[in-house]
């Protein structure tokens, strides 16, 4: 009877062992089998872009500076004009007759200064007359120069080699003193601005660590990029109070005149990132504007986590803090799990992972 006993709490237990065996598989295989991966810790960079704005090097109004009719015009617009060269040429008969009557009275003034000058050397005339005398000489001969320069007015040259702008008057045109005529840019480098924020102007200060100018490339509107690397040779003194931003000018070498006065494009700065931890921007989401990650601990179960983001590349963060190396990372089915919910973790190393981003954008 004994035996029998025995023998029956065997099988009992045998079955409930097998019952619980089983129940512990079919609970782990009704688990959610997800792919989970680890940071991956290497030096990278990221180009980070700012809208820009193109201005010619010189870039300059030529104006007239005597009133008068416009008599000829030597030049044409977009033409390339050197140093020196004859623009434009204002009528000048009237300043010519100007310049003939200076002449004229200046010469009589020299006559009468010759008379009194042969009088005192004979005590005739007292040295005072004699002063006046030189004094009318000098002020008629500074009429003369006057006059002169008048008449040099009518004709308009070129102040510097550069690129003319559209005429803003006709040959025949009555143009005033001052009158805008034309514009001209010395294009043969050019200046392109650009406003940073506070945060970053305040990262380039602080990181940069010797006096080597920063170099940046220009993205066109074409999206091309410019053959020529520019350098950052001035940051304006005050930041703008409405924006939060200062203005940066980088310098850029243009001897094929690619660029000019007025173009817009993108400067595009490499900022390098030593021993960045990187995370596939799948792997995140977001509540009330900040950025968690499911961490799966040793018994397989999901932890939020809140991180923050040092920079972005394409499909990928870079990570400030929040997150360790060794951590591991949920990077599929966000939406089907919760906090604290167990998985059946596909664990993938970092390096395909992130392999299978790259080849996935391409």
């Amino acid at each position: 009877m004994l035996k029998k006993t025995v023998v029956v709490v065997l099988i009992i237990t045998s079955t409930l062992l097998n019952a619980c065996n089983k129940h512990e598989q079919d609970k782990h295989a009704a688990l959610l089998k997800l792919i989970v991966t680890q940071p991956l810790r290497k030096d990278t960079s990221i180009i980070k872009e700012y809208v820009s704005q193109i201005h010619a090097f010189k870039h300059i109004e030529l104006r007239a500076l005597e009133r008068g009719y416009l008599q000829e015009t030597f030049v044409d617009e977009g033409q390339m004009v050197k140093k020196g060269q004859k623009m434009f040429k204002i009528m000048p008969n009237f300043y010519q007759v100007d310049l003939l009557k200076a002449k004229a009275e200046a010469e009589l003034v020299r006559i009468e200064f010759q008379n009194t000058q042969a009088l005192a050397e004979q005590n005739i005339v007292s040295k005072t007359e004699l002063a006046l005398a030189a004094a009318k000489l000098n002020k008629a001969q500074a009429e003369v120069k006057l006059a002169q320069t008048h008449l040099d007015f009518t004709n308009i040259n070129a102040p510097f080699t550069g690129i003319m702008d559209h005429f803003n008057v006709r040959n025949g045109s009555l143009v005033d003193e001052g009158e805008l005529l034309t514009t001209l840019s010395d294009i043969s480098k050019v200046w392109v601005y650009f406003n940073v924020p506070e945060a970053e102007y305040l990262d380039y200060k602080t990181k940069k660590v010797d006096a080597t100018p920063l170099k940046v490339k220009l993205k066109m509107a074409n999206g091309e990029i410019f053959d020529k690397t520019g350098v950052i040779e001035v940051i304006e003194a005050d930041f703008d109070n409405k924006t939060g931003n200062i203005e940066f000018r980088a310098v850029f070498d243009n001897p094929q005149q690619v660029l000019r006065h007025g173009e817009t494009g993108n400067i595009q700065v490499d900022i390098p990132y030593p021993n960045a931890l990187m995370i596939p921007q799948k792997a995140t989401f977001e509540i009330l504007d900040k950025t968690y990650v499911y961490v799966v601990n040793k018994d397989h179960r999901l932890s939020q986590r809140l991180i923050h983001i040092a920079a972005e590349l394409p499909h990928v963060y870079l990570v400030k803090d929040g997150l360790a190396e060794d951590d591991q990372v949920l990077i599929e089915g966000l939406r089907r799990v919760h906090n604290g919910e167990a998985i059946n973790p596909n664990f993938q190393p970092a390096e395909k992972v992130l392999s299978e981003l790259a080849l996935h954008a391409e």
